[in-house]
């Protein structure tokens, strides 16, 4: 129904933000409402969640992050507050990485999500997650590590598998010696 509202931010809630548009307060319920500032014009990118229980707003600061919280609500046992709450403390290409790599311990540290849903998310979600870039957006250190462990020798199979223990939002540096200590077990 909306794409995006554009407005200036009269309040921060701990749930999400009120966004004035034409003196109309928009309840907009966002992963990180602390991003924004009071005062400030900004442009929200909106996903409007209907049910029979609830009509909600919920605004992104890119369309990477809407995209990536529609998809994450297809997953079957994922409703909008266990999404919300990936987004929240999870970069989108990083979340999108662990998802697929198969890495199961990065999603499972986000509340809600146990070991069960993040498998589900991974089951679902593999790839089927393509932004504007490219099919894959992988954080520059997965990239770098997994490079680097082929230069050394290591198989690609073997680098998927050691990298599915990792957690990607570590840098390059802790990731390499985290992936080599879990390759020499």
């Amino acid at each position: 129904m909306y794409s995006y509202l554009k407005g200036i931010v009269a309040e921060i809630k701990s749930n999400g933000i009120s966004l004035d548009i034409a003196n109309v307060g928009y309840d907009i319920r966002t992963p990180n409402p602390y991003e924004f500032k009071i005062d400030e014009e900004i442009k929200v990118f909106i996903h409007h969640y209907v049910r029979e229980d609830a009509i909600h707003l919920y605004g992104f600061k890119t369309n990477d992050a809407k995209s990536l919280f529609i998809k994450l609500l297809s997953v079957k046992g994922i409703g909008p507050k266990s999404a919300i709450a990936i987004l929240a403390t999870g970069n989108v290409n990083d979340v999108i990485a662990a998802i697929e790599l198969g890495n199961s311990k990065f999603l499972s540290k986000f509340p809600g999500i146990g070991p069960k849903a993040s498998q589900q998310i991974i089951l679902d979600l593999k790839g089927k997650l393509s932004f504007e870039e490219d099919s894959f957006a992988k954080s520059s250190s997965v990239s770098e590590v997994e490079e680097a462990l082929m230069s050394l020798g290591y198989k690609s199979k073997e680098i998927k598998k050691a990298m599915k223990q990792l957690d990607p939002t570590k840098d390059s540096e802790q990731l390499l010696r985290d992936a080599l200590a879990t390759m020499l077990k």
